[in-house]
């Protein structure tokens, strides 16, 4: 078989020697060529059209965000980018995310073969990822995973949908479709029957190129990938937290679980949105310099206790999750009568500059998460590298963030799971699951669990959009999903059942 071509990108011959010999560890995968800056990188993407590249975020003449931007825009591939844990790398590494990189990792200690051999492992799990996504796949025979790949994300047999979905155009994928498209008229075949104990199913309304309904703001249409947002007056960021509900929701009565184990059913997708030729909206407010840790708390967790609870959202997702989180809470306005709590697969600093990337572009609250900070409304809470994030009680209709050295769960710390099985024994509130796009099976088995207590809501991205469809499949096949949805419609339906 042919191996699939790599370009190596790094401003150090040392760093590009290293990590060209992890990669060509594996057969799957031959470096072809390697580049020392991003102008140059941008050059012989256009020469040689390699599969696949890694890309150093920190370089001189050009840096990997702008270099990525160049890419994407004149020949879209994946590009896994590699970064320190300096600020400014942590910060444009987010970025990248953001503009269509499929991934990142960080560099290796060079003083370390084991950290190097560690980094190593997780570079060849992403590229045998990024080479499967069909997003991305070219006429190549399958290879083996190698040692250490990500053998999970090895293509299934496709799950049938309710409705045809069009790949979403995230500007990275315009020329890259998957290899067989579906019929457009083609008759779904339904997954099962809907849920006894569900609301009656109503599908989700086609999006427009706007934004679901914010509070009193205008909505701003959604940002380019390549493009880095610019300035925008305090004053909007101030208007759009500030506002909040006056009185809490009254509490939803649960359904009853039936007698008969309940089954999943299937979402009516409409096609998703295209993206807006518009131009790029501002941040509501200039990035500050990221705080350390130590600093004071955002005002969620000064507060002495937290709102009144009777709902609450978990949401888990890990490659591509953060331009899906951007997505996701974009569209969800700070009128939203539930808090958010959230696991992002990320290390430690990374997960700490994501919340304040997210907290510029969300009209909600975007914090960190910090052990014992009450629950409030209309605020999300990311787990923090290298820790699980579970929802312990506090009083009633009191809820707060416990934070876990426990360890790894389904291979993840931060784990999709832990958080579910934290949620899990509160029947007293309506509980809505989400998973989005990631690799593996972390949280499958446990919206599971969640599914068949009762929960109100379980939410799966559905393979159209998703950057890997790993998560999400592994949720599906076990029966446990009641709407699997393309990306642009899961805050559309967060809003509609959190509000019911």
């Amino acid at each position: 078989m042919t191996p699939y071509r790599v370009l190596v990108v790094d401003d150090s011959g040392f760093m590009r020697k290293i990590v060209t010999d992890l990669i060509e560890k594996d057969v799957s995968f031959s470096v072809v060529d390697t580049a020392k800056n991003g102008r140059e990188a941008v050059e012989k993407v256009r020469k040689i059209k390699p599969d696949i590249v890694t890309m150093d975020v920190e370089m001189p003449e050009m840096n990997g965000l702008e270099s990525l931007q160049h890419i994407m825009r004149e020949y879209p591939l994946p590009v896994i980018m590699l970064s320190g844990i300096n600020e400014e790398g942590v910060r444009e590494t987010i970025m990248a995310l953001e503009a269509g990189a499929f991934d990142f990792i960080r560099k290796p200690s060079v003083s370390s073969s084991q950290d190097i051999e560690a980094v190593g492992e997780a570079l060849l799990r992403q590229l045998h990822a990024a080479v499967h996504d069909s997003s991305w796949r070219k006429d190549k025979p399958s290879s083996p995973p190698a040692v250490g790949s990500a053998s999970a994300e090895s293509p299934a047999p496709e799950l049938p949908v309710s409705a045809d979905v069009p790949p979403a155009e995230t500007g990275k994928r315009e020329e890259r479709a998957p290899e067989t498209p579906r019929p457009k008229n083609e008759t779904p075949v339904p997954e099962a029957r809907p849920r006894k104990d569900s609301p009656p199913a109503a599908s989700a309304p086609p999006r427009s190129a706007s934004p679901a309904p914010k509070p009193k703001t205008p909505p701003a249409p959604a940002p380019q990938p390549s493009v880095r947002p610019s300035a925008q007056p305090p004053s909007v960021r101030e208007e759009r937290k500030t506002e909040r509900p006056a009185a809490a929701r009254p509490t939803a009565s649960r359904p009853s679980v039936p007698a008969d184990k309940p089954q999943p059913r299937n979402e009516s997708a409409a096609p998703a949105r295209k993206p807006s030729s518009a131009p790029a909206p501002a941040p509501k407010s200039q990035a500050p310099k990221a705080p350390e840790r130590s600093a004071a708390p955002p005002a969620a967790s000064r507060s002495q206790g937290g709102d009144h609870i009777d709902q609450i959202v978990a949401v888990g997702c890990s490659t591509g999750g953060p331009r899906a989180l951007k997505e996701l809470l974009e569209n969800i306005p700070a009128s939203f009568p539930a808090p958010i709590v959230i696991v992002q697969h990320m290390p430690p600093k990374f997960t700490h500059s994501l919340a304040q990337r997210l907290n510029t572009l969300s009209p909600l609250e975007v914090v960190e998460a910090q052990h014992g900070m009450p629950l409030r409304k209309g605020t999300a809470y990311i787990a923090p590298g290298a820790q699980h994030l579970l929802v312990k009680r506090t009083g009633s209709g009191q809820y707060a963030i416990e934070l876990s050295d426990a360890p790894p769960q389904n291979g993840h710390k931060p784990s999709v799971g832990a958080m579910f099985d934290s949620i899990l024994p509160m029947n007293e509130i309506r509980r809505h699951a989400v998973i989005m796009t990631g690799m593996g099976s972390d949280g499958a088995k446990e919206m599971k669990k969640l599914y068949d207590s009762g929960i109100s809501t379980t939410i799966a991205e559905s393979e159209e959009t998703c950057v890997v469809y790993g998560m999400p499949r592994s949720a599906a096949e076990l029966n446990c999903v009641m709407h699997l949805l393309p990306l642009p419609q899961i805050a559309t339906k967060l809003n509609q059942v959190v509000k019911t």
